[in-house]
């Protein structure tokens, strides 16, 4: 029986630990990796040791850049009082393409999950609720925009969000909640969207 060589073997079975990538494919990359210059592979390690060392997670926004703060964070043209909630930091990249959104954002890390046991203890919600709170606190007008995916989980998350923002004392009437217009299809996930698609999905957006 044909064993793959020991090196082969782990490369695929750490291949396989990647989301959506299954045997079959974990395997094909491995012979295609032994396949490549060997400057390739130098490359290719030396990217993956740099994502732990110099890629750093904003304490703002809980994006991700090489500086803390992040570019976003630190730019003092974009809207501080304008925040973007949203899931992932994929979907500041997704968003910022379009060039139509002008605020900062805030990175929950996911969304409220009981399957999987994700509450809001495991989000950046409480962090959030923070930002919102000394926001407010200006005496300028805030708007926090829900861009979570429509999803169940997207939506029961911003209707938790919601419900806790309300809850807190906050002015009323210097705080504007909004969710992410209806240019999005329901199920449809933020990351993947078009900047077409998006664009109007940002210009569309309602009160919440």
């Amino acid at each position: 029986m044909y064993k793959l060589p020991r090196v082969l073997k782990s490369l695929a079975e750490s291949f396989e630990r990647l989301p959506g990538i299954g045997p079959k494919t974990a395997a094909r990359l491995s012979f295609y990796l032994l396949s490549v210059p060997e400057s390739f592979l130098v490359d290719f390690a030396n990217s993956l040791t740099d994502l732990k060392k110099k890629v750093l997670r904003c304490q703002i926004c809980f994006g991700v850049d090489e500086e803390d703060p992040c570019y976003i964070c630190s730019d003092e043209k974009r809207n501080q009082n304008l925040i973007c909630v949203v899931e992932n930091p994929l979907d500041i990249i997704a968003i910022e393409k379009t060039g139509k959104f002008l605020g900062v954002y805030h990175v929950l890390g996911g969304v409220l999950n009981p399957l999987h046991h994700i509450g809001p203890d495991d989000l950046k919600i409480s962090e959030l609720l923070v930002r919102v709170e000394k926001r407010s606190k200006s005496g300028e007008e805030v708007e926090i925009l829900l861009a979570t995916n429509p999803t169940m989980e997207g939506e029961a998350t911003a209707l938790y969000i919601k419900k806790e923002i309300k809850n807190r004392i906050f002015d009323d009437s210097k705080l504007k909640l909004s969710r992410i217009g209806s240019g999005l299809p329901v199920g449809a996930d933020l990351g993947y969207a078009d900047e077409v698609t998006l664009s109007k999905a940002l210009s569309g957006r309602g009160d919440f």
